[in-house]
């Protein structure tokens, strides 16, 4: 049975709470003009189209067409209810709850389980039991021993529930079971290893497990750190398998609690491993986190840049650690328009290591001012095989360095590593810059042919599928009528008297906006007419309705109203009705007139319906 939140509880938070609060932790906002703008969350896009206006509280997307308030921007993202999207609003902005409210949420969650809901049930549970053995148990001492001796501290294994899976293989399994939970939902968890008879076996076994959470901080997989090399073969660190909650492409260590630190900081620190992150947490660095193995992925990167433009790079320091930087820069760079900086750490370390070799404050430092520019970096890697002495080599070297500068929009910037080459190599900056010129007119031709190359593909694919990628049907002038005219009984009692006296019944000429203004004017009665729009949105359910509706209230329109102003949205959209309902009757008539064999009849209603139909299309 759904749970009932009183509508004064759901007013109240929804007067108490600021879309653009809200919104941001899942979207890096900034603002243009009146409102605010971003990537939407809902679709990828290069460009932003996704829009938050404060003054009304709603948001929509230009691109995919999706709008609401507040309640509805969680229930989109998150997946959540109505009741779990209100609740999620009041917490998100600190409005002091009803706790019977809050336990009957929960109790009511328990009762309503999906299966995704379960199967997160099914991982926060078993990282409570990895997290209690660990701390709790005589099997669990000599895996926290190791942790505590590599430094880290009992605040930091809570704070990443950081827990222990024994050698026993059907520990978990049992535990699970005694839980109520059932075996066909628990082979869906990818925690268990089926063996041939069916029996399942604990996957994790003798490794300090990491909890994986997701952006909500829902636990949805693991990643195990063998603890005794005892197995042949085994690999070092064992992450969870693909599942319905996990999909590591789609997951960063960390992210849901660093977002805050990221959003502060403006910046995110990119790590290679769980316990760089940690490490780095623990010295005070808490906008860190790592992506799930060392190659990052599109969907990992669309999710940093909802959060912010800024990336600093803190891969390990040995061979390995540098060609993932390079990859991880050139991803980066190529996806979007990311600021990027590089931490490179000396003698081969990664960043736990240095933090321990050199201590907390050392670590800060680096990371503070010990920063390299992309370009910077990327001199030093294309150096490090090259025999500089060597003069072929020496041209290559200055030859790469100058086809990727093209990529330096700031003059400043070129100019100092000009100055770099010219000095390294004894040669005049006249000399370099004459040869970068001649590669940045070669690279503009390039470019101009493959667009004009792009152009002509896509002139060929439009008449050949000309249905294809349609744009949304631009409003004729009776439906932009309708428009303006719904935006106008939205917040003028004086449209509402002057449609409620028009001569005949008003209707409006399409369905859908004829379903607006039913639902609205129910809306008001329910509310007295003291109702917002924000409001509004909530009592519609159809998606499509609140989608429309969030359109027509963004619609740009002067503050000021007038009789006539809305007389003639009624004539316009009323003549439109006319000629449906005569469309129809002479539709109906040729019919008939069919069916008589009456020839002359025919002709004349023909040429009716023609007529009419050239009129309604104009």
């Amino acid at each position: 049975m759904a749970m009932m939140i009183p509508e004064e509880t759901v007013n109240k938070i929804r007067q108490e709470t600021n879309i653009a609060d809200v919104v941001s932790q899942y979207v890096q906002l900034k603002k243009k003009g009146k409102n605010l703008f971003g990537f939407c969350p809902f679709h990828e896009e290069r460009t932003p189209s996704f829009s938050v206006t404060e003054e009304k509280q709603i948001f929509h997307c230009f691109s995919c067409g999706r709008g609401g308030n507040v309640f509805t921007f969680l229930m989109e993202v998150d997946g959540l209810t109505f009741p779990e999207a209100v609740i999620k609003t009041a917490e998100m902005s600190q409005v002091q709850l009803d706790d019977s409210l809050v336990q009957n949420h929960d109790h009511n969650n328990q009762a309503t389980d999906s299966t995704k809901e379960k199967l997160i049930r099914v991982h926060e549970d078993s990282a409570e039991l990895f997290h209690h053995i660990l701390l709790n148990t005589k099997i669990g001492e000599d895996a926290l021993d190791y942790l505590t001796q590599r430094g880290l501290t009992r605040d930091i294994i809570d704070t990443f529930n950081i827990g222990f899976a024994p050698q026993e293989r059907t520990m978990l399994h049992q535990y699970l079971i005694g839980k109520n939970n059932e075996q066909e939902l628990l082979q869906k968890t990818g925690l268990f290893v089926e063996k041939d008879n069916g029996d399942l076996i604990d996957r994790f076994y003798n490794r300090i497990m990491f909890p994986i959470r997701n952006q909500q901080g829902k636990t949805v997989g693991f990643s195990g750190r063998i603890f005794q090399q005892d197995t042949e073969g085994a690999p070092k660190y064992l992450n969870s398998p693909e599942t319905q909650l996990f999909n590591k492409r789609n997951i960063l260590f960390n992210f849901d609690l660093a977002r805050a630190s990221i959003r502060r900081e403006k910046e995110v620190i990119l790590f290679e491993g769980f316990m760089d992150v940690i490490g780095a947490w623990q010295a005070g660095v808490t906008n860190g986190i790592a992506s799930m193995g060392t190659s990052l992925t599109n969907e990992q990167i669309h999710l940093i840049d909802r959060v912010t433009d800024h990336v600093l790079i803190a891969y390990d320091g040995d061979s390995a650690g540098i060609e993932a930087t390079k990859r991880a820069s050139e991803l980066l760079a190529t996806e979007t328009n990311f600021d990027i900086e590089i931490i490179r750490f000396s003698e081969g370390m990664d960043p736990d290591e240095y933090i321990k070799k050199n201590g907390s404050d050392a670590f800060k430092e680096l990371i503070a001012h010990g920063r390299d520019t992309l370009f910077s970096f990327k001199m030093a890697y294309y150096r490090r095989s090259l025999n500089l002495s060597n003069e072929s080599e020496r041209l290559g070297y200055i030859e790469k360095i100058l086809t990727e500068l093209l990529s330096v929009t700031s003059a400043v910037e070129r100019e100092l590593y000009f100055k770099q080459l010219a000095n390294e190599f004894e040669l005049s900056m006249d000399s370099l810059k004459e040869q970068f010129q001649q590669k940045f007119h070669d690279s503009r031709k390039e470019r101009t042919k493959e667009k004009h190359q792009q152009m002509q593909q896509r002139s060929s694919i439009e008449v050949t599928v000309p249905q294809v990628q349609r744009q949304k049907r631009k409003p004729d002038n009776i439906e932009y009528a309708e428009r303006l005219l719904l935006n106008r009984l939205f917040h003028f009692e004086e449209a509402w008297i002057i449609v409620k006296n028009a001569a005949d019944e008003f209707h409006f000429a399409h369905d859908e906006y004829q379903m607006v203004f039913i639902l609205y004017e129910s809306f008001r009665e329910h509310t007295n007419h003291e109702g917002s729009i924000d409001a509004f949105i909530d009592f519609v359910k159809e998606p499509e309705l609140k989608n429309l509706i969030v359109e027509i209230e963004l619609l740009s329109i002067s503050d000021e109203i007038s009789t006539r102003e809305v007389e003639d949205y009624l004539d316009v959209i009323s003549r439109k009705s006319v000629l449906q309902t005569q469309l129809k009757e002479k539709q109906e008539a040729l019919t008939e007139a069919s069916r008589r064999g009456d020839k002359e009849q025919l002709r004349v209603l023909m040429i009716e319906v023609v007529n009419l139909s050239r009129l309604l299309k104009n």
